[in-house]
């Protein structure tokens, strides 16, 4: 079977790999997710109890209903597609505190199972379940369905908490720009006596409608979609404490300074806090709300010219600790914060905070872009002691003194999980398939700005020159250039397949530092571009005969897609086509929260949106330029490249778009996959000669 078929069909060969990990509170039970095959995409509930480390089977999808043919539910499509999972089965669920029972929705029916005897019921609802929490006393679940907030699992069966007659109103579910932007993917959080409920009310009737169609079946009427483009009106977002009889305790969080409610927590001993951002999100607070009155006190507030970064993690509250993750300026570091005071050093740059005890914070976090590692940090700035430094790409989850580690390197296309706990150490299988690629990379730093390059060859190249193939993503939040085989999968094949391939992670890409990150600020289109040309240049000196300049093309979805097309359009002197995937071509029609931090608000930084605006090169383009786009995208609308399209066309400069209909932004589908890899190569060879 050829790469593209096994690329497509194992999802990235990411399939039977295990994911999805909780640790219990005193570490010693670990659940996670797994299918039973590199090709299987069902995936099922499994548990580890320590000493033991033999996973045992708790729930297989396949025997509660038929997964062949489950239709997800437009509120779980919405989820699937902010947080970019693509499985099926069981690929998200909670735990009670100490996971004596875990409950799940599948296609918009509850399920709850106990853990010890690994018995699963389905429990009573209304139908499109959605998030099903369970309360901290274990006796109920709450849940979201077609915008409303329900109970079941006690006596009273199924039931109402709180809804709206309102269509454009919702309880208990994240907006739009909270799960795709700010990793906040949940409306409602428990209290900790189980009788009342922390609750988000979304309003989007001020929010422009935009519409989805299906263009291959005009029956079919297309899909209405609030969207807050940039400079636009964002949902209305607010708090209430309800109780389960619905009685309501409003909460005035925004107090007429902020706009975006990016965390929420409500535990026993801290009470209900709030993470907020005011819309430039230069401006981030820690706010405590009385449950009963609703009244707000701030205890912290960061303030940062460029934007205040939100951290996966963070912030969190140990004892009487204010823990944070942010930017030194002073030192260019991205630092853990403990009341105000950095605990980790100058140089290392937190990536994420996974867990907090009384005494310790475990991070990830690295001083070379291209590695992430683990530590544990002291809170009183006593020390950092390393768990793993590996050279490669470690992720961690970790509660009670175990951590489940996932590991990457270049010495292996596959990920280990391995726990971690006292003297233990035990790696979970995975069932997830290899590339079967002969790996021929190449990692370098070039420019006098250190930029992280890869250069990828065909394997068992004899050193002609060959064309090139830039292959970046480029663009904030992302890094591809790291120490991690997989990492490279597509790369190689491109490069199998006749081309040089280099991927850059150039301004504006995270692990650099805040100096490096904020290159961005106001301008996202020239400081980028000249990255990937300047490594592009070096690389050439660099390696000889290798490279072969005067074919040059490049390749990129997304935020890679909008490079893509700016580089044939803006330095046809350097590349010679392109495939611009999913591109956002005018950032006034991509999302508030993410456009507005780095161009600001386009009302006040016009020339922001100008100097980033493809539409006006349009008739410059001199080179091949192919535009793909899902017709089914809710993220970078396919307006993006008809709008681009049409600018060509008038410009009378030929194009080539490739349109999918009924694909999204994550192209899911697996002769999508397929063939769009197959049909680049194509287009790329013929471009370039």
């Amino acid at each position: 079977m050829s790469y593209p078929r096994r690329n497509a069909a194992t999802q990235r060969f990411t399939l039977g790999a295990p994911r999805t990990f909780v640790v219990s509170r005193d570490g010693q039970r670990i659940l996670f997710c797994r299918s039973a095959a590199g090709d299987d995409p069902v995936n099922r509930l499994w548990v580890i109890e320590l000493p033991e480390s033999a996973p045992r089977l708790l729930v297989d999808p396949s025997e509660l209903l038929d997964v062949e043919n489950v239709e997800l539910t437009a509120a779980e499509q919405a989820r699937r597609e902010r947080a970019r999972e693509a499985g099926g089965g069981i690929v998200t669920y909670t735990t009670h505190s100490d996971h004596g029972i875990a409950v799940f929705a599948l296609n918009g029916q509850l399920f709850r199972t106990d853990i010890e005897t690994a018995t699963t019921v389905e429990v009573p609802s209304a139908g499109s379940a959605f998030d099903p929490r369970i309360s901290p006393d274990a006796t109920r679940i709450a849940y979201h369905s077609d915008g409303e907030l329900r109970l079941t699992g006690d006596d009273d069966g199924d039931r109402l908490i709180i809804a709206d007659d309102d269509p454009a109103v919702t309880w208990g579910a994240a907006e739009f720009v909270a799960a795709e932007e700010m990793g906040r993917g949940r409306g409602f959080w428990w209290g900790p006596d189980s009788d009342q409920l922390l609750v988000a009310r979304v309003d989007t009737s001020a929010v422009d409608q935009w519409y989805i169609s299906e263009p291959v079946d005009a029956s079919i009427a297309p899909r209405s979609l609030p969207y807050p483009a940039a400079g636009t009106t964002n949902a209305n977002v607010q708090l209430f404490v309800v109780g389960l009889d619905g009685a309501q305790v409003a909460i005035d969080w925004q107090q007429g300074e902020f706009e975006y409610l990016a965390r929420a927590q409500w535990t026993r001993r801290h009470g209900i806090w709030l993470t907020v951002q005011t819309r430039d999100q230069k401006t981030l607070a820690i706010v405590n709300v009385d449950a009963q009155t609703g009244a707000i006190e701030e205890i912290h507030r960061e303030t940062d010219p460029g934007w205040v970064e939100l951290v996966t993690g963070a912030p969190r509250r140990s004892d009487d600790h204010v823990i944070t993750v942010s930017d030194d300026h002073d030192v260019d570091t991205r630092r853990l914060f403990v009341n105000g005071s950095a605990v980790s050093p100058a140089g290392l740059q937190i990536r994420s905070l996974v867990s907090v005890d009384k005494t310790h914070a475990i991070v990830s976090a690295t001083s070379d872009a291209t590695e992430i590692h683990v530590y544990r940090v002291a809170l009183d700035g006593s020390g950092i002691d390393t768990i793993i430094d590996e050279p490669g790409i470690h992720r961690c989850v970790s509660a009670g003194g175990t951590q489940v580690i996932t590991s990457t390197t270049m010495s292996n296309p596959q990920a280990t999980c391995t726990i971690v706990a006292a003297d233990l150490r035990v790696e979970i299988e995975s069932f997830a398939e290899k590339p079967e690629l002969d790996y021929n990379v190449n990692l370098q730093v070039v420019t006098n700005r250190a930029l992280n390059s890869a250069v990828i060859a065909p394997a068992n190249h004899d050193g002609g020159p060959l064309p090139v193939l830039l292959d970046p993503y480029g663009g904030p939040h992302a890094l591809r250039v790291q120490k991690a085989q997989a990492a490279f999968s597509a790369s190689q094949w491109f490069a199998d397949q006749g081309f040089v391939v280099i991927v850059t992670d150039g301004a504006g890409t995270p692990a650099r530092g805040p100096r490096f990150e904020q290159e961005v600020v106001a301008n996202m289109a020239d400081p980028v571009l000249d990255d990937q040309v300047a490594a592009l240049h070096a690389l050439a000196e660099q390696h000889g005969g290798l490279m072969d300049l005067s074919r040059v093309g490049i390749r990129g979805w997304s935020f890679g897609g909008y490079l893509a097309a700016l580089a044939v359009l803006k330095r046809p002197d350097v590349f010679h086509a392109g495939v611009a995937g999913a591109p956002v071509t005018d950032w006034r029609l991509y999302d508030t929260h993410y456009t507005e931090r780095y161009l600001g608000h386009p009302d006040t930084d016009p020339g922001a949106y100008e100097r980033t605006d493809l539409t006006p090169l349009a008739a410059d383009l001199e080179r091949p330029l192919m535009l793909i786009h899902g017709l089914a995208d809710d993220n970078v609308v396919s307006a993006h490249t008809f709008q681009l399209s049409r600018a060509l066309l008038e410009a009378g400069r030929p194009h080539q778009v490739l349109p999918l209909s009924g694909v999204s932004h994550m192209t899911p589908q697996e002769s999508v996959a397929e063939n769009l890899l197959k049909l680049q190569v194509a287009f790329l060879k013929q471009a370039l000669g």
